[in-house]
């Protein structure tokens, strides 16, 4: 009887904490893992509760920490350009057009792209009508991180109060599937007094931080010239690094910069589809790790990258840093996989979520080993990493409920969504 009180995936390959692919069979209780037993006589258990994990590969759900998800609506608008002119001739002006209902049909085909490619939660800093993006995470099911984007140039002081409100309103929302921090934009976009008073009032209110870093040379160069120091030695000055802070990009690094992370505990979202696509560089990853700094990875916006695909992240991450040290042992498959599980959970501030064991959440994707790109199987990890594509994300599973299972969506209207979405994107490009 006390089978069916559980969620059993049974008889699958999984990747253990330890870091090794193991066989066994994985309990689900309400909403977390309730344990994993070796591999066991449970060919006769059969019914709703129960999937057949012959075949797939069991991994914590991928966690996508820095992305600004209604920006699907501007995938293809513009590329090819560099980041200052693509964001002040072209994003920015389409962006300040955009409504309620653009923030809601961008965020929830976002949320069908992810799900679909086996990421389970996503931190997601963009622009007013924010809790149109939690409306999207309660009802997919999947795990948000949201922040709203400050940009303290202009009305600074209006947009740290819809941050407040997003805050009060959605923090520990959605069965505590969603997690509010504070999201000041960037150095050049938020000067150091206004992110002294963002220090002020998330701390107020025990909220953490979440920032662009250190993405171009044109942004050192600049706070150079303004402030004579590098961002990092700027930001360290005004509080905001007390307060947990995640910091995106961080591709153009100094030693004293590394070192002030290293001692300030932050955290990082490497983004390698984004910088590279922006020619923004590549990010010192492998001198952050040897600090111990945790690093994540994000896609960043779907109109940077171009997609949300995190399995493609995991693989550019081993890749380019591989070429970076010129060393085909750093960054090896299953520290890049971490990097999009584990230790993206740990980035963007969340506990007990990105592993496979007992007490953690029930955040997990079961991987179809069953197509050309994963034969032979020597090795499911190498194979993941460097072989497979995200449409062999066979089953998402986030707090123990069902997302996605055989390929077919169990929370949200995809034919709906893409209709909606299309009518939203017509209507504001006029493409």
């Amino acid at each position: 009887m006390a089978f069916e009180k559980e969620l059993i995936i049974r008889n699958v390959k999984y990747f253990s904490t330890a870091g090794k692919v193991e066989e066994g069979n994985i309990f689900i209780r309400n909403d977390k893992i309730s344990r994993i037993t070796p591999p066991a006589k449970l060919e006769n258990m059969n019914g709703d509760n129960v999937i057949d994990g012959r075949g797939k590969f069991a991994v914590a759900g991928l966690v996508n920490a820095h992305t600004h998800a209604s920006m699907t609506l501007l995938r293809s608008y513009s590329d090819d350009k560099a980041l200052m002119d693509w964001l002040n001739k072209d994003i920015w002006p389409i962006e300040g057009k955009m409504k309620r209902e653009d923030i809601y049909w961008g965020a929830a085909l976002a949320a069908v792209e992810m799900i679909r490619g086996g990421t389970t939660t996503f931190m997601d800093m963009y622009g007013p009508n924010m809790e149109e993006v939690a409306k999207v995470v309660e009802e997919s099911g999947m795990r948000g991180v949201l922040c709203r984007g400050i940009i303290g140039i202009f009305d600074g002081e209006e947009k740290l109060q819809t941050n407040v409100d997003l805050y009060k309103n959605f923090n520990g929302a959605a069965n505590g599937r969603i997690t509010v921090m504070f999201g000041p934009h960037a150095i050049y976009t938020c000067p150091p007094d206004f992110l002294k008073k963002i220090a002020e009032v998330a701390g107020s209110l025990g909220a953490e931080i979440h920032m662009h870093m250190n993405e171009t040379l044109d942004e050192i160069n600049d706070c150079m010239k303004n402030y004579g120091k590098r961002p990092f030695e700027v930001v360290a000055e005004t509080g905001l690094l007390e307060l947990g802070f995640l910091a995106a990009h961080c591709v153009h690094l100094s030693d004293n910069e590394i070192e002030i992370m290293r001692k300030k505990n932050v955290r990082v979202a490497h983004n390698p589809g984004s910088n590279l696509k922006l020619a923004s560089g590549i990010s010192p990853v492998t001198k952050m790790l040897r600090k111990n700094i945790c690093v994540g990875l994000g896609t960043d916006g779907a109109s940077s990258n171009n997609n949300l695909d995190m399995l493609e992240e995991i693989r550019l991450a081993a890749l380019i840093s591989k070429v970076e040290q010129m060393s085909p042992l750093v960054i090896p498959a299953d520290t890049a996989l971490k990097m999009g599980t584990e230790e993206g959970a740990k980035a963007v501030g969340l506990k007990n979520v990105g592993r496979l064991e007992a007490g953690y959440k029930a955040d997990i994707t079961l991987w179809d080993m069953s197509g050309a790109e994963w034969q032979p199987n020597y090795n499911p990890v190498s194979l993941l990493v460097y072989s497979a594509n995200s449409s062999s994300a066979d089953t998402v599973i986030v707090d123990g409920k069902i997302l996605m299972k055989n390929r077919e969506l169990k929370t949200l209207d995809e034919e709906k969504i893409i209709h909606e979405f299309n009518a939203c994107a017509n209507r504001l490009t006029g493409k």
